[in-house]
């Protein structure tokens, strides 16, 4: 019993420092779009990193937490944890704008100097990576869902409990194939193995699914690594070297 309430406080701590953390994360976020000039802006920016990471560190705990077996109503912890990945979806927001304004602004001098080819290569590993995370990020609200309806479980799901279990599982298998793929196609373009042109073709369709893929309607392009030559070759191989 003593346990358990050591247990509890422990948890209530964490709640409250998320609570009070999310609280910062937006006030920093406002700063960060109110800026006036870019040494603020810079300022804000690297507040709200520390901010994030703080609140990655609890999401770490919480994570702990709901895998455990001690804890019988997740609810809470589930909530906190989905709570922190809506913010750190909006600091990837903040990362990417901050990534295109730097190449747009001071990175354009040197990227006039920059080979194209290289050029297009970089642009095209900035855009997997940002891809990968994004989806990496759906990834876990996924695995959030499941984990919130096997919580509520008693015995056994119910029909429509089972059935949105299902749905998030296939979605889930799904990002994790985009993940493969992508990573993949990374490991070819850092090697030489893949062109930037090529990566570019995939684009659009990527981030259409990115965007819709949970949307009742979406249909997904079957065919949309087909222009990525030897790609299946580096799959069967088991490497990207």
């Amino acid at each position: 019993m003593a346990a358990t309430r050591k247990l509890q406080g422990e948890i209530d701590r964490c709640l409250k420092k998320v609570a009070e953390g999310v609280e910062t994360f937006e006030d920093i976020w406002k700063k960060v779009h109110n800026a006036t000039n870019s040494n603020q802006k810079e300022k804000y920016e690297a507040d709200l990193k520390k901010e994030i990471k703080k609140l990655q560190r609890l999401r770490d705990q919480i994570k702990s937490w709901i895998a455990s077996g001690e804890i019988k109503d997740k609810s809470q912890l589930l909530d906190n944890r989905r709570l922190i990945e809506t913010q750190m979806e909006r600091f990837k927001i903040v990362e990417r704008e901050t990534k295109t304004k730097a190449y747009s602004k001071e990175g354009l001098g040197a990227a006039q100097k920059t080979d194209p080819a290289q050029r297009k290569k970089d642009e095209a590993r900035t855009w997997l990576t940002s891809s990968i995370s994004s989806l990496q990020l759906q990834i876990d609200q996924y695995e959030s869902e499941i984990e919130s309806l096997l919580a509520a479980k008693k015995k056994r799901l119910d029909r429509d409990k089972q059935d949105r279990m299902d749905e998030f599982r296939a979605k889930l298998d799904r990002n994790k194939f985009h993940v493969m793929k992508l990573e993949t196609v990374l490991r070819l373009l850092d090697n030489d193995g893949v062109e930037a042109e090529q990566v570019n073709k995939i684009k659009d369709d990527v981030e259409y699914y990115i965007e819709s893929s949970q949307e009742p309607n979406f249909e997904e392009n079957e065919f949309l690594y087909d222009d990525i030559i030897g790609l299946d070759d580096v799959e069967l191989s088991g490497t990207g070297e």
